[in-house]
């Protein structure tokens, strides 16, 4: 189906798998983004947003009853991870990012500072996720640059586990290692998966790329899918068209 064909309504089941990718360089543009596209459930605020239009975004989007995913990839030492996700659950955002690479205690540390921080709203834990590979990685330049010898296939798990292991809620992997990481970690471990493509979408910076059925149907919980819908003429008619791919699933 073209976007150029009216779309029905996002079914809400399929309007919640996806995570639109809210990459503005400021707040009302993102804003203005969210207004255009009236079924959307869950937005990604990233690095670029939250640099520009500080924590209040957060509120913002909340206060529009939108759920988010604050995409800041927390990396530091344990006692700045868990200050930093202490503050980010305090602004009520559900899912939260950290690396894996961080290690155990870095893990660990988040996840008890996230805790806390709901505690004192009060609001419900969110969950955090820890990265694993970036999509934009090409395995070649992966292990040349970082002179990692083992492959994604094998890194990605190990990371994975380790964050299991330090009790972290999930993960954020490429789609191709979804089945794997499924398969490991059973719901309601949850994987969201950047890098989602529909066909026809250029890839960009997107290395390790997926359709949205197949990554949904290959274990992923969520899917961020950024510019084929914002920077798509009619935004709503092409998160409509990714609504309706996943329809085709039981969800």
């Amino acid at each position: 189906m073209s976007l150029s064909t009216p779309m029905p309504p996002a079914s809400g089941a399929a309007a919640e798998r996806i995570i639109v990718a809210l990459d503005r360089p400021d707040a009302p543009s993102a804003l203005a983004l969210v207004a255009s596209i009236p079924d959307l459930r869950w937005v990604k605020v990233g690095l670029e947003l939250f640099c520009s239009a500080g924590p209040d975004v957060v509120r913002q989007l909340r206060d529009q009853g939108l759920r988010v995913f604050l995409d800041l990839k927390f990396h530091d030492i344990p006692a700045t991870m868990a200050g930093a996700c202490r503050s980010a659950a305090r602004l009520g955002a559900e899912l939260i990012t950290v690396h894996a690479c961080a290690g155990h205690d870095g893990l660990a540390a988040a996840q008890a500072g996230a805790l806390e921080g709901a505690a004192q709203e009060p609001l419900d834990a969110p969950t955090l996720l820890a990265v694993t590979v970036l999509t934009s990685w090409e395995e070649a330049r992966f292990r040349a640059e970082l002179a990692v010898e083992e492959s994604t296939a094998l890194y990605v798990p190990r990371l994975a586990a380790l964050a299991v292991a330090a009790g972290i809620g999930g993960a954020v992997c490429a789609p191709q290692e979804a089945a794997e990481l499924r398969r490991v970690h059973p719901e309601p471990f949850v994987l969201v998966t950047p890098g989602v493509r529909p066909a026809g979408a250029p890839v960009g910076d997107q290395r390790r790329v997926m359709g949205p059925a197949a990554a949904l149907s290959a274990g992923a919980s969520r899917l961020v899918i950024g510019r084929p819908i914002t920077a798509a003429a009619d935004p709503a008619a092409a998160f409509a068209a990714c609504c309706a791919e996943l329809s085709i699933l039981e969800l």
